[in-house]
């Protein structure tokens, strides 16, 4: 492990890592959710035999296309950078996460790769039901290929099913269920797929909206309207479920995510949520730099509920995960360190032994590491023994904070949304509420922002940890020139930058040429 950690390196890579992850996402959620709508319209294209559906299909499949093939380009580049700027990570952690890498690569990839060829160029070379097969396996491998990769994300948050090598020094799967039907990975799936489910949903909304504006294509829009709200609707409201499991799952196992939600500092019983709030100046309260909520709209004891399904719950705030409290439980942040500076020592002279070739000495340190007690006790801390100040544990609270409150007030604006959009196509002629059309255009960046604000919570909320206490970022990054990472950093910005710029304009021009006249 690394004794002497330069911290621009450290902060350069994290934004290189940042940048590309937030680029790449910018292409993903369209791609889980727009696939299903593809495979909603050709189905009702199949049953019905009305060529106006395969004209909609084709034109929305089009879109998909542009912004599938970005989405690749970006993805690779996230993939390589693990092992270029993470290599510490990757080698603590290759054996676990990089299993479901693999996977993803071989099953979902294959099988996206395989029948998107067959779904863009097969009409009317393979019969109408092979083709809708062939488009509703694309949808389900490109849901596929997210499942794959949340896996592994969720295994950060929440390391499960291994055991730590010594010999090694890595940690090695030791259960493949364990990992994959994880209630941290399967709600993180749910959680996320159904996000890009909504985003789709209000994209398809508000393109067949400026359609309608333009008064062009009415079938088309009016169409695609009813199958993107009627998707929409549902999977919005599930999202909301599945966010109120995140919730709770890291009230548990991320403490101090959880108490950054809200800025609570102070632990509490019957612990109120903050509708809206504030973030005051920095302040020092008893030796810790504290942004309290300043001005805020709370609403009593839904907190605890939400967390713990229990009103009357304790709520442990970051100074209690700092100083501890022995009324509850909580051990110190100062405690963990020398748990984990004490399992670290063992590592460290288990590999003197071995170096010496001191056999017996090294067996007997060995055998530690299979100790249930050392692992529940010491082990389990092992990432803390890298921590030297334990004001590094506490992430940024206005980033996550404000953060999580924009997203879940644009979770349930969405659903709202879909509901103004199945009301006014039951009671009016949505072509003429000129007003909403306007709405729907401009509503087409907020899922996006909402699933971006989603992922700065999951990953900013996490920090000072790559691993959940067990490896911090500062000891997973490689070893390399940190101007190296600077250069490549403006690099990909201007890449991605033109990359974007260019799906934008490519996506633009495709919609003001409409879809295809006939579709035979």
């Amino acid at each position: 492990m690394i004794e002497n950690i330069d911290i621009s390196l450290v902060n350069w890579s994290r934004a290189q890592f940042a940048l590309t992850a937030m680029y790449h996402w910018l292409f993903v959620p369209l791609t889980l959710g727009l696939s299903f709508i593809l495979a909603f319209m050709e189905t009702l294209y199949v049953r019905t035999g009305n060529h106006e559906w395969k004209r909609i299909t084709q034109f929305w499949m089009k879109l998909f296309g542009i912004n599938f093939a970005i989405g690749v380009a970006t993805g690779i580049i996230l993939e390589f950078e693990f092992g270029t700027n993470w290599s510490n990570y990757s080698w603590f952690v290759g054996d676990i996460f990089g299993a479901p890498l693999a996977i993803e690569g071989i099953m979902a990839f294959f099988l996206e790769s395989t029948f998107i060829a067959v779904m863009f160029f097969g009409w009317d070379k393979v019969s109408k039901k092979f083709h809708l097969l062939s488009t509703w396996l694309v949808a389900f491998g490109a849901n596929l290929s997210a499942l794959w990769i949340l896996v592994a994300n969720a295994w950060m948050q929440h390391p499960v099913g291994m055991s730590f090598n010594p010999e090694t020094a890595r940690n090695e799967m030791l259960n493949f269920w364990d990992v994959f039907l994880s209630p941290v990975a399967v709600n993180k799936f749910l959680h996320t797929i159904s996000s890009g489910f909504i985003l789709a949903s209000i994209f398809v909304i508000g393109i067949s909206a400026w359609f309608l504006l333009k008064k062009r294509e009415l079938m088309l829009a009016k169409r695609s309207v009813i199958v993107a709200a009627v998707f929409g609707l549902i999977v919005s409201v599930f999202n909301v479920l599945t966010g109120d499991g995140s919730a709770r799952l890291i009230a548990k196992v991320q403490p101090m995510k959880f108490a950054a939600f809200e800025a609570l500092y102070e632990g509490k019983e019957n612990a109120g949520l903050v509708a809206f709030g504030i973030i005051g100046d920095n302040e020092i309260s008893d030796g810790v730099n504290q942004k309290k909520v300043k001005y805020k709209i709370e609403i009593p004891n839904l907190l605890s509920y939400l967390a713990f399904h229990d009103p009357d719950v304790f709520v442990p705030g970051i100074n209690d995960l700092i100083k501890g409290n022995k009324k509850y439980a909580i051990i110190s942040a100062s405690e963990k360190i020398e748990r984990g500076k004490y399992a670290r020592e063992v590592l460290k002279q288990y590999k003197i032994a071995k170096k010496d070739n001191n056999i017996e000495l090294a067996d007997s340190l060995a055998s530690i590491f299979n100790n249930q007690k050392f692992l529940d006790e010491h082990f389990q801390y092992f990432g803390y023994a890298f921590i030297n100040d334990t004001d590094t544990l506490i992430p940024s609270i206005p980033t996550v904070f404000y953060s999580f409150h924009i997203m879940v007030i644009l979770g349930f604006y969405f659903i709202l949304f879909f509901i103004l959009v199945l009301v006014l196509l039951y009671k009016a002629n949505i072509a003429n509420m000129k007003g909403f059309l306007r709405l729907a255009v401009i509503s087409i960046p907020l899922p996006y922002l909402a699933s971006m604000f989603g992922w700065v919570v999951a990953e900013v909320g996490r920090q000072p940890w790559v691993i959940q206490d067990l490896l911090p970022t500062v000891a997973a990054v490689s070893q390399i020139n940190t101007s190296a990472v600077q250069l490549t950093f403006w690099l990909f910005a201007a890449l991605f930058s033109a990359l974007l710029i260019a799906e934008i304009f490519i996506m633009i021009k495709q919609i003001k040429i409409g879809p295809k006249e006939g579709g035979k």
